[in-house]
């Protein structure tokens, strides 16, 4: 381990996964590219990770070698997470010979996740789900912690026009990069208006990233889909797929969470957006003189992420929300 590292970081997969005497492929929901294996090691089942910069589109977006998790894991920074969360890794190997070859040991948690399905969340995990999103935003506020691993520009252009030509130059075949592509012209006949201000912040967001670094920030994961996230029976929150994260406006996060969930959020956007800051202030963070910026400027930022994926839908209620917080927001920027 170098100076600063935590928590140790394997030197091979075959040193993760020694001992292993059953493997086999999991299916998975996900869309990066990443494969699953289940294992059984010393008697114990449970799921390796790997990520290959090679195959998996997002890891290339992020641009840190190994992958993000890595490094958070290498710095400790998920043994810091308050008690209401689980992240199951357990141990994380990143190949010496080929450091774009990372994977990760984790405790199988398959059955408390949230199903793969189109159903409505129960409203009771939906406001847990928003509570400890908070209590984590709240655990790093004092910015003491190394927490600068993926920046805030690099989060924001994940979903952009340069992640899906860079794709298309690879030949990469994955569905997301090239809905992208397709998404984000079509957002100027479908909402002008959005895209007027959206299209130059989804090539060069650095005027988004600057007016959001006027504003609190704190360690945020990057990617609450409900895809990565679930409940233990005694009342927990799973948290999977670090795959983004970093400093970041605490908004950012429950942005995205309110964007890529909506069809399935059992109360509305400004409810939610309210429980999260009742919820901050529960967990000690003070609200006033920052809240209302930071709203505007992270609803901007979750169009930035999702403004293709929204044209895709076509101008609906959903579309036509966003678009009004796009046009709030431009003054700010």
């Amino acid at each position: 381990m170098g100076a600063t590292d935590v928590r140790p970081v394997l030197g091979s997969v075959a040193e993760l996964l020694a001992g292993a005497d059953q493997r086999m492929v999991i299916d998975s929901p996900g869309k990066s590219g990443a494969v699953l294996e289940r294992v059984r090691i010393d008697g114990r089942w449970q799921v390796v990770k790997y990520l290959d910069e090679d195959a998996d589109w997002t890891l290339r977006a992020a641009g840190i070698s190994g992958g993000a998790v890595v490094e958070a894991w290498r710095r400790g920074l998920l043994d810091l997470l308050p008690d209401c969360l689980v992240q199951p890794i357990t141990a994380v190997a990143q190949d010496q010979e080929r450091p774009t070859l990372a994977a990760l040991l984790m405790d199988d948690v398959a059955e408390h996740l949230v199903p793969a399905d189109d159903s409505l969340l129960p409203s009771v995990q939906h406001q847990r789900f928003v509570d400890h999103m908070a209590a984590m935003h709240a655990t790093f506020w004092s910015g003491e912690h190394p927490i600068d691993v993926v920046s805030a520009t690099d989060r924001y252009l994940e979903l952009s026009p340069r992640m899906a030509a860079a794709e298309a130059a690879l030949g990469s075949d994955h569905l997301v990069p090239r809905l992208v592509a397709q998404g984000w012209p079509l957002l100027a006949e479908v909402a002008p208006r959005a895209a007027r201000v959206l299209l130059p912040l989804a090539h060069d967001p650095s005027p988004l990233v600057a007016a959001l670094a006027t504003t609190p920030q704190t360690f945020v994961h990057g990617n609450w889909k409900l895809d990565n996230l679930g409940s233990t029976p005694d009342g927990r929150t799973v948290l999977l797929d670090w795959e983004l994260p970093g400093r970041g406006a605490p908004l950012s996060d429950l942005a995205w969470y309110l964007a890529i969930n909506c069809r399935r959020l059992p109360t509305s956007k400004e409810e939610t957006l309210a429980a999260y800051r009742d919820a901050l202030e529960r967990h000690g963070v003070a609200t006033a003189g920052w809240w209302e910026t930071q709203v505007r400027l992270a609803l901007l930022g979750a169009m930035v992420q999702f403004g293709w994926e929204k044209a895709l839908g076509g101008y609906d209620d959903e579309l036509a929300w966003w678009e009004e917080q796009v046009l709030l927001a431009e003054p700010l920027l």
